[in-house]
């Protein structure tokens, strides 16, 4: 039996696009945070304010923090392409964001103990001095979350969107809207948890009987198809389902009329996941606690102050390391998740076997893993019947999907793919 081997160098890069830019914005955040962090001491001893000294002495954990991910996001850039690394050093951000996860559930542990440590035993407060320093640490982290997202709106839990395909998280690929003598059509291809099929609705007028509809697909390489459609309580849909890629002229034959509507392939994109950041979200996250701890403390300290419930402070402590060790556990979650390579998207995972078996071969082991922000690596065994199916084949029908940026595939010709022995190996990027 044929085998096939891709030797094709290519590197291991597997760094965010906006890799270098995070970098900078870091070191930009440390210089803030360390300005204000020495202001604070120094300003403290020299005016004799122990909570001045207090709260500079805990930016100082953040500027810490920060200064954890900045040398990640350097040491990752300049050690890239070292190849002691197997698969780069992508994954490097994944395991400074795990470290300042635990650095966070320290934080919220020790302010825990010490909000309970003032409901057993209140200590006074001074009001003057502290309520100002809230104020100032407030704007500092406000300042500190605009330079860390670059003025974007980022979610410290779940990440951005940065894929470049369509999102299948949606019921369909985009709609064809087709305008007939009766009225305005929908043609779209629907896939949501289902094999992928045409569905046909009524924008305006009456949808149309389907013994008198069908749809002929022309591909790119000339390959043509039928589709039959039936009613279901959703619309028109086609009894036959559309093998991948999705990339056609669509023929839709109506009432003695054709109308001709084309789609275009998306790669299918993992839902976020793939692309988050997650040395920058733990940056992210230590700026946006503190902010929160912030705004907890002036409420606190405010209601302490005007009706002389000193039990506010404490309580707001309390609130703000919940809120802590809440998003401590999300990162230690994703970044050991991914530390252990667990599959990072499982509906990448099933869009890529869908890919491969609607071709009518059939996948026998399926690896997905994150190989940093953007990038994941993929090991598929193909059992086909087809001999002159080879890693090449199967490397053209899942190229789209943008985020495989490491691919093995290995073929097994056989009938049934159980007795053979020999096969064809291909491991390239998805280029």
């Amino acid at each position: 039996m044929d085998s096939a081997t891709d030797t094709a160098l290519h590197d291991h890069v597997f760094l965010s696009a906006g890799h270098a830019e995070s970098e900078r914005r870091t070191w930009w955040v440390i210089a803030l945070c360390g300005a204000m962090m020495l202001l604070e001491i120094v300003g403290g001893l020299a005016f004799g304010s122990i909570a001045l000294v207090a709260d500079g002495l805990h930016m100082s954990t953040h500027a810490g923090a920060l200064l954890l991910a900045a040398l990640a996001y350097r040491y990752a850039r300049q050690y890239a392409r070292d190849a002691r690394f197997s698969f780069g050093t992508g994954k490097l951000g994944d395991l400074a964001g795990f470290t300042s996860a635990i650095v966070l559930a320290m934080i919220a542990l020790l302010i825990g103990y010490e909000a309970l440590s003032r409901f057993i035993a209140p200590e006074p407060i001074h009001f003057a001095e502290a309520i100002p320093i809230a104020v100032l640490g407030l704007i500092v982290n406000i300042g500190s979350v605009f330079l860390l997202s670059g003025g974007d709106h980022h979610h410290h839990g779940h990440g951005h969107h940065h894929g470049h395909g369509h999102d299948h998280g949606h019921d369909h690929d985009d709609a064809q809207t087709i305008t007939t003598p009766n009225g305005v059509l929908s043609l779209s291809v629907f896939e949501d948890g289902v094999p992928p099929v045409f569905r046909l609705t009524a924008k305006t007028g009456a949808l149309p009987t389907g013994e008198s509809i069908s749809i002929e697909t022309i591909r790119p390489d000339g390959a043509r198809q039928v589709f039959s459609l039936h009613n279901t309580a959703d619309g028109l849909e086609s009894r036959e389902t559309i093998p991948e890629p999705h990339e056609f002229a669509a023929l839709l034959k109506l009432d003695g009329a054709t109308y001709r509507v084309a789609f275009a392939e998306h790669a299918h994109e993992a839902d976020g996941k793939a692309h988050h950041d997650n040395n920058m979200r733990a940056a992210i996250v230590h700026v946006l606690a503190d902010a929160a701890v912030s705004v907890l403390v002036i409420l606190g300290l405010i209601l302490a102050w005007s009706f002389g419930w000193l039990w506010m402070d404490p309580l707001a402590g309390i609130i703000g390391a919940g809120v802590i060790a809440s998003w401590s556990y999300g990162l230690i979650r994703d970044t050991g998740a991914i530390l252990l390579d667990m599959v990072p998207d499982q509906k990448v995972a099933g869009d890529v076997r869908r890919a491969v078996e609607a071709a009518g071969d059939r996948v026998t082991d399926l690896h997905l893993w994150r190989l940093g922000p953007g990038h994941l690596g993929a090991i598929l065994v193909v059992a086909t019947d087809e001999g002159a199916r080879g890693p090449g084949f199967y490397r053209q029908l899942i190229g789209r999907f943008s985020s495989l940026s490491h691919v093995t595939i290995e073929v097994i010709q056989s009938e049934r793919a159980a007795f053979q022995t020999t096969s064809g190996m291909s491991t390239a990027p998805l280029t």
